[in-house]
């Protein structure tokens, strides 16, 4: 099989694996929590969980373009939608723990965290700024924005990256390699694309 190009047979194949992988992790909290083995604090468990795989989706879908740039496999950017909106998907399912599991519509506590303890409010600025990338995400609001604005509004997704990387290291207290790991990994990529736009400036 040629990797650096697939015809539509094969790439709605590798559509529908990376669809069912993406759900794995959705599924084994869903197991964990049906053999009551999410641990002795398990809405902490599950608000760990959704955060950490907003962001491993965050940079998996921000990773398609350097990776089609140093493999020319242009059908990797089909994949960049959907991995973005599993980003978004599971930063839902992380704000609504904290929402409905840990606060129970407390709303006066919630307004509370999010002004006074500045990863949640770094946090939750970052899940508001990822609401647009995915209304946003289709062709027609493409084609409605014109892909100049609908190009410099998705580089939100750096920012919000970002956001979620300091929201992390802030949440940890103790153990920073996940954190750094994801730290380390932005910044990588975020050097592939400042080369890359430096090399075709120059």
């Amino acid at each position: 099989m040629n990797l650096k190009s697939l015809d539509d047979k094969s790439l709605r194949r590798f559509k529908a694996l990376a669809f069912l992988t993406a759900l794995i992790p959705l599924a084994l909290l869903l197991v964990a929590a049906w053999q009551d083995e999410l641990g002795a604090n398990p809405i902490e468990k599950i608000t760990h969980e959704t955060g950490y795989w907003t962001l491993t989706f965050l940079l998996l879908s921000l990773s398609l373009t350097p990776f089609r740039r140093l493999s020319g496999a242009n059908w990797l950017l089909r994949f960049r939608r959907m991995l973005g909106l599993f980003a978004f998907f599971y930063a839902c399912l992380h704000f609504t723990t904290y929402l409905v599991l840990d606060q129970f519509f407390d709303w006066p506590a919630i307004a509370k965290d999010i002004f006074k303890r500045p990863y949640i409010t770094i946090g939750f600025t970052a899940f508001v700024l990822l609401m647009p990338l995915a209304v946003t995400s289709t062709n027609a609001m493409q084609r409605r924005l014109g892909g100049k604005h609908w190009k410099r509004l998705h580089r939100l997704s750096y920012l919000i990256a970002g956001a979620g990387v300091v929201h992390f290291i802030w949440l940890v207290k103790k153990d920073l390699t996940r954190p750094l790991l994801f730290a380390a990994v932005l910044a990588l990529l975020l050097g592939i694309r400042v080369f890359y736009r430096l090399k075709a400036r120059f």
